[in-house]
Parts: C-alpha cells; structure tokens; sequence
C-alpha cells in the first residue's frame, strides 16, 4: 500500500475511534496528574464522532474528509483540546483538498499544516510540553523520507518512531500552557498526555497501512 483513498481514510478514522477509546482510561490517567482529567473520556468521543460521521459521507475527496472530521471535533468536543484537533484536521484537509490519492509526500504535508494549525491556535511550539512535541518530529521524519521517497509505510513508521521519542522527551520539558503550567517545575519527569494523543494518532495511521 503506496497511497491511501477515501475509503482507507474513513477506516483509519475507525481505527483511531478504537484506539482513543482502548486508551481512554489510560489518557485520564496521565491527564488527572496536572490536568483536568478529561482528555481521554474528550479524544474517545471526538473520534467516535467523527468515524460515524465520515461513514455515511459520500465524497472521494480525502482533503474534505480530513475537513469534515475537524468540523465534527468542534461540534463534538468543544473543549480546549478538541478545539486544537479540529482546527489541526481542518487546516490539514484543506492543504490536500482535490486529492483522491494521497502519497507520503502529501501525508507529509497535511501533517505539517495540522501541525501549524495547532501551533497558531494555541500559541505553543516545539518544547513546551504539548502536542506539538509528537506531532512536530513525526512530521519532521515524514518530509524527510518524503523527500527520499522511501514508501508510505517506511515514511509512516519513520513518523511513528519520532513521535515515541517526542513523548520521551517531554519528561523532561516544564509545562507552559494549560493547567499543569500551574505545577512549573513539578511538570519534570512526568509524560505529557497531548504529546501521548499526538503519539496515539500518528500511531493508527502507521499501524494500517503496516498489515
């Protein structure tokens, strides 16, 4: 598998609807420790919603299918978190809008534009113990082997690889946005849980197309 299409999209969202919800106790866990307790019982919902709403939505476009998930995530999950997924699959929907067929390479630049999307909604960057500290390697990994057109499933795995390592390191990063910004320094050596969701994410994609 080199590409993927609408109806590989619509089962990865599935996927990732059994992933969030498998997880879901797990993201509370790490979410409970300095923040509100609510992002796995959010993320779990979130992409239920959007899986059931792509199921029934009859376009080819894969760019309007990410789209239309990150309008379900705002309508769904109205909550700080949710809000930075919609706004993530909406911009990265639009970069891709009019393909079919995506390859690494737009794989690669979808991500990039969820990342940067993120990053402009919630005023946060590489190292302040967010999401962005999964997503913005694996996107990293993925342009890279974009560029030396290695397959989807190399470039995925490549990605996948990254983002573990990102939610590593955010052991040793101090919070700055959030609740847990309150904790500062208490924040070292604790796993960041948005990190943890970026990781979870870029894990289902990466698990499809490996089977």
């Amino acid at each position: 598998m080199n590409t993927l299409r609408a109806k590989e999209i619509k089962q990865i969202f599935n996927a990732l609807a059994d992933l969030m919800s498998e997880k879901k106790e797990w993201l509370i866990e790490l979410d409970g420790i300095m923040g509100d307790g609510d992002l796995g019982l959010t993320m779990s919902t979130g992409f239920i919603k959007a899986s059931e709403g792509l199921k029934d939505f009859e376009e080819q476009d894969v760019g309007k299918l990410f789209a239309k998930a990150g309008m379900i995530f705002a309508q769904s999950v109205p909550s700080t978190m949710g809000t930075l997924m919609a706004t993530g699959l909406m911009k990265g929907g639009k970069a891709i809008q009019g393909k079919q067929e995506v390859y690494l390479s737009d794989m690669a630049q979808m991500l990039n534009e969820f990342v940067e999307g993120i990053m402009a909604r919630g005023k946060a960057k590489p190292g302040d113990k967010t999401i962005i500290d999964s997503l913005y390697p694996a996107v990293q990994a993925l342009k890279s082997a974009a560029e030396e057109q290695k397959s989807l499933k190399e470039g995925l795995t490549l990605a996948y690889q990254a983002a573990v390592q990102g939610v590593e390191e955010t052991k040793n990063m101090i919070s700055k946005h959030g609740r847990a910004a309150y904790y500062q320094e208490k924040s070292l050596g604790k796993q960041d849980p948005g990190a943890t969701v970026g990781m979870l994410f870029i894990k289902a994609f990466t698990d499809y197309v490996a089977v």
